[in-house]
């Protein structure tokens, strides 16, 4: 009677071990990569600061704009680094051999979620803080709460590359996502027009879209001193999406590149 040896195939239970390794390769991946880290920490920064200088003669637009930005901002570029950064572990074969070992998909996914967040927190704390204490950005509620949904768009930024990666086959195709996947929620956030003023028809997909919520959220800070129920449920909706997204990356992430 013959035995055949059992083969992991990446499904094995959350390990917090695993998952924090996990992270702390893919940050110490990233500090080996200046270009990375200076587009995850300084262009919202320089973006934010260029934005300042274009309403230098109204500072209620850059009030109302940066507000909306800020949310906007961290969940583009964490969108493009996650996706391109988890797409190059699987083209390169890293990503079948970690599989290969008592390493779930969870695991991986919850580890490249931790490193990312981490850096989305250092990314939120930079972007805000300019804005708020050197910029002048004018908002009525806490600054904390702005930095508490900058921090969750950036994480629902990072769900999402996870997410689109697995359907791309090369580092273009994830840049490509970008007009799939982020320009639609852009343009029906209500940045440009409150979204109450677009066609019906278009006012009903942005309710479902989760940048929309990012920006109510900015927007409910800027104009309330107080944590009103709609903060609440934007923040809600803006987390529950990226655990969302999440999920359906770790179901989606597929072992081998071919």
């Amino acid at each position: 009677m013959s035995t055949t040896a059992p083969t992991t195939t990446g499904t094995a239970p959350l390990s917090p071990a695993r998952t924090l390794a996990t992270a702390a390769r893919v940050l110490r991946q990233l500090a080996r990569d200046p270009r990375t880290v200076a587009l995850l920490l300084l262009i919202p920064v320089v973006l934010i600061t260029l934005l300042r200088f274009v309403f230098d003669g109204s500072p209620q637009t850059f009030d109302s704009t940066g507000a909306s930005l800020l949310g906007i901002f961290p969940l583009i570029t964490m969108f493009l680094v996650t996706s391109i950064a988890t797409l190059r572990e699987r083209t390169s074969g890293t990503l079948e051999r970690l599989l290969s070992m008592p390493l779930g998909k969870g695991d991986l996914i919850a580890g490249y979620a931790l490193a990312f967040g981490a850096v989305a927190v250092l990314q939120s704390l930079l972007a805000t803080g300019l804005s708020v204490w050197a910029l002048g950005l004018d908002v009525m509620g806490s600054p904390w709460l702005l930095l508490l949904v900058a921090l969750l768009d950036a994480l629902l930024g990072t769900a999402l590359g996870l997410f689109v990666s697995a359907f791309a086959a090369s580092e273009f195709q994830a840049v490509q996502f970008m007009p799939a996947v982020i320009f639609p929620q852009l343009l029906l956030c209500g940045l440009f027009i409150p979204r109450d003023q677009m066609a019906p028809a278009l006012e009903a997909v942005s309710d479902v879209l989760p940048m929309s919520y990012a920006v109510d959220g900015m927007n409910q800070v800027l104009h309330h001193t107080d944590v009103t129920g709609d903060f609440v449920r934007d923040i809600l909706i803006v987390a529950g999406c990226a655990l969302l997204v999440l999920a359906l990356g770790a179901a989606t992430l597929r072992r081998r590149t071919a």
